[in-house]
């Protein structure tokens, strides 16, 4: 099993910044990928940005050149900075965690973008 815990979401300005945390704890050792999902109301989820255990990263294209996904082996942490934030990058933000025989999820964080 796998635990996630998702911080550093919040209420920002357009423009703004925002540094989001996912912890992973529990049988870490063999997740092969971590990604970050959103979730605006009314809306589907939708993949944002990932990255694998060997450090090979994408983003969407509506986030690409303003998020950025990153990775701490040593604390089982995985990082999506978010520069110049849009109104429409409102929702939650769920991380996700891949091994070969399971996929986990965390709570989410709430970012709230205001115009």
């Amino acid at each position: 099993q796998v635990q996630l815990v998702e911080s550093g979401g919040g209420l920002v300005q357009a423009g703004g910044s925002l540094r989001l945390s996912c912890a992973a704890s529990g049988n870490t050792a063999s997740i092969n990928r971590m990604d970050w999902y959103r979730q605006a109301p009314g809306k589907q989820r939708e993949f944002v940005a990932g990255i694998t255990s060997g450090g090979n990263a994408n983003v969407a294209d509506s986030v690409k050149g303003r998020f950025t996904i990153s990775r701490d082996n040593a604390k089982n942490t995985v990082y999506l900075q978010m520069n110049s934030l849009k109104p429409e990058d409102t929702a939650v933000y769920h991380c996700r965690a891949l091994r070969a025989y399971g996929v986990y999820w965390g709570q989410g964080t709430q970012v709230t973008v205001s115009s």
